[in-house]
This record gives structure tokens, sequence and C-alpha cells, in this order.
């Protein structure tokens, strides 16, 4: 069996973008015989909306919720009992957990890793105290633990021995500016973030075919990094959107820290990452608020209604963005209408 066709679902930012929703409605609009997670490890995580019902997941897949082939992959990092009770989380909520599947060389998380990372990363770079950074560590030393070589496995039944197949869509953890070569180094996650890197999965880059970049329509941090010094949230029309948009972390509950959306940034993600697909998620939040910003060439500029600041978005996207082919505002934490 071959590998068709390979779409990829990736962060513009610097996560916490809608990649969820964005994956799921991908999933509900097309054929695909794979979701595949490529990167990072339980410090990620999705919010995810099933008739009407939220649900968080952290290391697996999307597709488990609609009975999807879920793959975990060889650069991901996986905690044994933070990955099994995700799966009873799931099973509990009546979702087919037998399509989960783990790569036998992703590798595994130790609590000895999670306890170093709660010590040395966690207040001072920010750290989701998951133990991803000493794992990665291990694993470049090549002193770390394979999925298949774990003793007595509890993994067993989810290792996955065949190869990728048909259809695949690839969701991405995280976002641009948290990956390891091109963020804020050292504030930065111990993965590769960018598409490019999902050919780890096991297909080569000439089958990829539509990229779709996930921003919102103001930017959010979450952990320490000197460009979202904590003095922003001092700033009430910021607060009002850290309190209407719910900015608070998926996996952590940690507050994220907001801006207005870097146009400077954004454009640059999109370029590098290739995106075709640009989806701007949270315009409700701006629309509620009244305050229209956006930072263009360094410099922080107003538009009188929202209708202008979208219209100045795409306009800027399009002018400096040569293959983005569809720009997508999207005002609902549950669906995506023009996608």
């Amino acid at each position: 069996m071959t590998i068709d066709n390979v779409d990829i679902c990736c962060g513009l930012a610097w996560g916490d973008e809608a990649k969820g929703k964005i994956v799921l409605h991908l999933i509900k609009q097309h054929k695909y015989d794979f979701v595949c997670r490529w990167s990072g490890g339980s410090n990620a995580g999705h919010t995810i909306y099933i008739n009407g019902i939220k649900y968080n997941t952290n290391i697996i897949p999307a597709g488990v919720f609609l009975g999807i082939n879920s793959y975990i992959g060889p650069d991901c990092f996986i905690n044994v009992d933070d990955f099994l009770q995700e799966v009873k989380t799931l099973k509990d909520n009546g979702f087919d957990t037998t399509v989960i599947k783990i790569s036998p060389n992703a590798h595994v998380i130790t609590n000895a890793h999670k306890d170093e990372d709660m010590k040395k990363y966690l207040k001072k770079q920010g750290s989701t105290g998951k133990g991803i950074a000493p794992c990665a560590r291990d694993k470049f030393g090549r002193i770390g633990t394979l999925v298949k070589n774990i003793p007595g496995n509890p993994l067993k039944d989810y290792i996955f021995q065949g190869e990728l197949f048909g259809n695949i869509l690839c969701e991405g953890a995280q976002g641009f500016w948290l990956d390891i070569n091109y963020g804020n180094y050292p504030f930065v996650t111990s993965s590769y973030t960018l598409p490019y890197s999902s050919c780890s999965l096991g297909f080569p880059p000439q089958k990829i075919n539509k990229i779709y970049g996930a921003a919102k329509i103001y930017d959010t941090r979450v952990g320490v990094d000197p460009e979202f010094p904590n003095d922003l949230l001092n700033d009430t029309v910021l607060q009002q959107i850290v309190q209407i948009g719910q900015e608070f972390g998926t996996t952590t509950g940690r507050t994220r820290i907001p801006n207005w959306l870097n146009l400077d940034k954004l454009i640059k993600s999109i370029n590098i990452t290739g995106t075709t697909h640009v989806i701007i998620s949270k315009i409700d939040v701006l629309h509620k608020i009244s305050v229209f910003k956006y930072i263009f060439n360094d410099k922080l500029l107003d538009c009188p209604n929202l209708q202008d600041l979208l219209n100045t978005i795409r306009s800027l996207i399009h002018d400096n963005c040569s293959l983005v082919e569809n720009i997508v505002f999207s005002d609902n934490p549950q669906f995506i209408e023009g996608l």
C-alpha cells in the first residue's frame, strides 16, 4: 500500500491557535486514513468539541474522535502513565481507542525526566513540567528508551507494526515560534514544530499537498519569554482579551500572556512553513471588545472597525505571501466556515 496524499495543519504562532478545531473540520470534510502527530508530547494539547461537548487531548491525535487511525510518530515523547490516563478518559467517554497507534521508535518519558523538568525548567524557562526536555536530551545522547523496548510493555497493544498508507492528515503541536530552531531560544520547545518535520512520520516531502496554518486575531504566549513580558497582563484591554477569549493553557491551565497580532512574524511563519491556507480564529473576541489593533513594520497600528482590520490583514498576507491560496477568518470555537 502507498501514501497518496498528505495534508498538514501547523501552528503559525506560539501554539494555542485552535489547531484542534481545524483538524476536526478537515477530518469531517475529507477522507483520511490516518491522523498523525509528528512531534512533542503531553506538553501540548487540543480542545475539541464533539456534539457541543468539550474534550481535551494532549498526545493522542484528534482522529480518535471520529474512529480514524490516530498515529503518534517516532519524533514524539510518551509518558506511559499520562498516555494510559488519556486513553482511559477517551474510552470512558465512548470513543474507540483501538484506533490509537504509537511508533515503536517514539521515546519514553520517565518519572525521573518529569522530576528534572520540574526542578530545572518549570520556573526558569516556563516549561510545562512534563519531562520533554530531559527526554529529548537523552534521545539525542543515545541513552533514551524506545517505546518498543519497555520491559513488560504496558503499551504493547498500541505499538504500530505496519506502515502509513492512503490519505494522511498531520496535526501539529505548539507553533512556529516555539520551534527549537526558530523560536526565541532558549525559551522554546524541545521539538521541531515546522511542517517539514512531519516527514519523520515516514513519507517524502513530494507527497505534501496542502498546508493549513493556524493563527489567532491576536497573539498569546504561555510560559516564560522576554518577548511576552508579564507587564502585558496589566493592560486593561489585553486583560479583556484573556477573559473573553478564555486564554488559559489546555495542558497546564496557565494564563496565556496576550499581545496584538504581530503581522511581521505571521508573514514570516506563513512563508517559511509554506502555508497554503491560513485560518485566523477568535475574531469574535475583538468584536466584543471593539478594539482593533495590529503590529506591522514594528509599529502598533489601529483600525476603525473589525472589517477594516480583516481587510488589512488579508491584503498584507496576500501581498507578502505568494503561496497562500485562501485566508479564512473564524469567529466560532466549534466550527469553521469557508475552508
